[in-house]
């Protein structure tokens, strides 16, 4: 069984694949992969440093996520490239990652799934974690630190909530749940979807 797992930045995604982690599913994490990739020593370093200069690396040898974030948003041209650099690499540590869960089901946990029709075409189910963006903003700001322009502007670069909920095959609506309740509703879909056995 291989579910996709997406949601927009501050929606609970995380929460919802440790809880998936919990009951027994291998959860391939592209954010982590992507992370690992581009620290220092990270395989993505020197196809990073050749493309985007010098610059584009901080005094430790890792990315400059503050730097990239800033030439991104502001030039769509340099998104495309920094994600057409890094795509495949995340694309073949997510299936080399998969590939050792064995009989385990896989949890593909990807922002960018609904973006993508290459991860729709690969998973037998998706799940989106969804919430207003007001909501969004207020947890960004509260965990990470941002001012609400910055947060704005992330949202505003990812996939539409519409979008997102288009491809979905079940939709985790996480406005005002406890993380009890979102836990339950977790457990509740996760059994349906083993009792169907993909």
């Amino acid at each position: 069984m291989h579910i996709g797992l997406t949601g927009g930045i501050g929606t609970g995604k995380s929460t919802v694949a440790a809880r998936l982690a919990a009951l027994g599913a291998a959860v391939v994490d592209a954010d982590a992969i992507a992370r690992a990739l581009t620290a220092t020593g990270g395989a993505a370093i020197g196809p990073l440093r050749e493309a985007f200069g010098p610059q584009a690396i901080d005094a430790q040898g890792a990315l400059d996520r503050a730097h990239m974030r800033t030439l991104a948003f502001a030039d769509p041209a340099v998104r495309q490239r920094l994600e057409a650099l890094l795509h495949p690499l995340i694309g073949a540590e997510c299936e080399r990652q998969a590939a050792t869960a064995g009989a385990r089901p896989v949890v593909f946990d990807v922002p960018l799934l609904a973006e993508s029709r290459h991860w729709r075409a690969r998973v037998q189910r998706v799940l989106v974690v969804d919430c207003d963006e007001a909501t969004q903003v207020e947890r960004v700001m509260r965990r990470s630190g941002w001012d609400a322009d910055a947060v704005r502007r992330v949202i505003a670069q990812q996939a539409p909530r519409a979008r997102r909920r288009a491809v979905a095959d079940a939709v985790i609506h996480n406005v005002d749940l406890t993380l009890e309740a979102l836990h339950a509703e977790v457990d509740a879909l996760w059994a349906h979807w083993r009792r169907q056995r993909l």
